[in-house]
């Protein structure tokens, strides 16, 4: 059955599934949106243009990058451009001995594929008892055969990346150029930015950090920025503006091409913008504040000895925050995830990141009242309490499908998958 976004909370932590406004929908519904066509003749899309070009300055604003590409169409195809985009630029200064990207232990599965289907070997940072990537280990790591590095910051286990700056000094010092995932860009709008903190290459997914739809198989985006040194590089089209007005530019000398048809998912993108406007910088800043506040919320409301921490205890989260179940009993996550259908609830995600065992992976965002996360955290802890007790049975009992068999389901030619 589905789960409806604006009903409670869909804590997907590293997903960031949050509130979309209606007034966006309103807006990307609107007629001009509706019935425009992508081989319309430029001069009668003006308007549509002028508001992507706009988008495009406002994230570079945000970032602190020089100029971004609107048309990738997630964030894996965006970052995909990225490892494109390091590729092309050390074959252009004859760097073809370049070919290893640091990726840290803790790291969204899309990094090391991206890396991998560029062509480079994968090369994997651990992370400390802290939760950190150190820049000792980093520094350690590097060679004269380093690429680049792909970081995300603050990391999947909700924790900003302290020693950021001198990583990517680091890096840059080895030749390397530094890829910034923008998964959890959510807790940083208004208070830093990636370009600041020395990364070259950025993208953003717009269903995390700016409000639009995600999920169910339908159109995302994943626009890519980047510094001025790499601005050339970008995938194409771009929009630009001439003294003829606006229109999609596919002449970048160093592009690394296509990689998606025209400029990009417009109705997504659309959305994007009217929620940026919406709420300006300062509105932006909270949106932050609040994200992080929810998170830190929710994590003193749990039992710290059924959902501790194991890195970084002593740390504040950022707009996530991931427990280890202590049941004491093997599938404990599973079953907690499960026995919170129950109470209508959907579950967080779970066994991610690998680094941390049986993981719930929580993150509430900032539109959530504070009555929701009173009641999930009380959720988790009464399921605590049945899970040690040996209480919680075969969970979950009050859907209109019980427990399925997940074995079966992940192999294809045992699943049925039509009516």
């Amino acid at each position: 059955m589905n789960y409806s976004v604006e009903l409670g909370m869909y804590p997907l932590g590293s997903c960031t599934m949050k509130y979309n406004p209606k007034v966006s929908e309103l807006i990307a519904s609107s007629d001009g949106m509706r019935h425009a066509h992508p081989l319309q003749p430029e001069e009668t899309v003006q308007g549509l243009l002028s508001v992507l070009h706009e988008l495009g300055e406002m994230l570079s604003e945000i970032t602190g990058m020089h100029r971004f590409s609107l048309s990738t169409a997630a964030g894996a195809q965006g970052e995909f451009a990225g490892v494109l985009m390091i590729r092309k630029y050390l074959r252009e200064q004859h760097l073809t001995n370049k070919d290893e990207i640091l990726v840290p232990d803790s790291a969204h599965g899309t990094n090391p594929a991206s890396a991998a289907m560029g062509g480079f070997k994968v090369v994997k940072v651990p992370s400390e008892e802290s939760g950190l990537v150190s820049a000792k280990a980093v520094k350690e790591l590097t060679s004269e055969s380093t690429a680049g590095m792909m970081f995300t910051v603050p990391n999947t286990l909700g924790l900003f990346e302290g020693e950021v700056v001198e990583i990517s000094k680091a890096v840059h010092d080895a030749g390397g150029l530094m890829y910034y995932d923008g998964a959890n860009m959510n807790a940083l709008l208004g208070k830093t930015r990636p370009g600041d903190m020395g990364f070259d290459i950025v993208h953003l997914n717009l269903h995390k950090t700016f409000a639009t739809p995600h999920g169910g198989g339908g159109p995302g985006a994943g626009p890519v920025g980047a510094t001025k040194r790499l601005a050339e590089y970008l995938p194409v089209p771009v929009v630009s503006k001439q003294k003829s007005g606006y229109c999609l530019d596919y002449d970048l000398k160093q592009t690394v091409g296509r990689l998606k048809g025209f400029v990009g998912n417009s109705a997504v993108l659309l959305r994007a913008y009217a929620y940026i406007r919406l709420l300006g910088a300062d509105g932006l800043a909270n949106v932050s504040s609040l994200a992080v506040l929810a998170a830190n919320y929710l994590w003193r409301l749990l039992d710290s000895e059924a959902y501790p921490v194991t890195h970084g205890r002593s740390l504040r989260r950022k707009h996530e925050t991931v427990v280890s179940v202590r049941s004491g009993l093997p599938g404990g996550a599973m079953q907690t995830a499960k026995a919170l259908l129950d109470y209508g609830m959907h579950a967080p995600t779970v066994y991610f990141p690998l680094i941390v065992s049986e993981a719930l992976m929580v993150e509430p965002t900032e539109s959530e009242p504070v009555e929701f996360l009173d009641e999930y955290a009380s959720a988790l802890n009464q399921i605590s309490r049945e899970l040690k007790e040996g209480r919680l049975g075969n969970v979950p009992r009050n859907t209109s499908v019980g427990r399925v068999d997940e074995v079966k389901a992940s192999h294809p030619t045992t699943l049925k998958v039509r009516w």
